[in-house]
């Protein structure tokens, strides 16, 4: 079956290569690839789809195009912590990376037992009288 999905643009990783400057406040070295996805959960087929994939700070990171104006994305640490941003497929390519690195930096934050103001008063508005802070071990 012939490959539908159409290759990113250089428009595409423009997008992507900005945000990852906001973000990083450097340039971030971007390479491009192909993915084998099951986009249909009812089959088993395979479909090559073009790739972004980056790797920053301790994490490594895919968007793949799936389709005309359609993204899926995911950053990882290993083959065990692999993680989503609970938003299967995007059809806007900014909202995309821009909720990617987000989420990454959130769980950034979690992993090293650091909270953000967001975070902080949610859990002081929950247990305001009971929290000692993050666990080390």
């Amino acid at each position: 079956m012939k490959n539908t999905i159409p290759d990113i643009t250089a428009n595409e990783q423009h997008i992507v290569s900005q945000a990852l400057l906001e973000r990083y406040g450097k340039l971030v070295a971007m390479q491009l690839a192909d993915s084998e996805l099951q986009l249909d959960p009812l089959s088993t087929q395979l479909t090559d789809c073009p790739t972004m994939f980056w790797s920053e700070r301790g994490a490594d990171f895919v968007i793949c195009k799936v389709g005309e104006s359609r993204y899926r994305c995911q950053f990882f640490y290993s083959d065990q912590e692999q993680f989503g941003t609970g938003h299967d497929v995007y059809d806007n390519l900014a909202e995309c990376v821009t909720t990617l690195l987000q989420v990454q930096a959130d769980h950034e934050q979690t992993r090293s037992g650091v909270l953000s103001g967001a975070n902080r008063a949610k859990l002081d508005a929950d247990d305001e009288d009971d929290y000692t802070g993050p666990l080390v071990i």
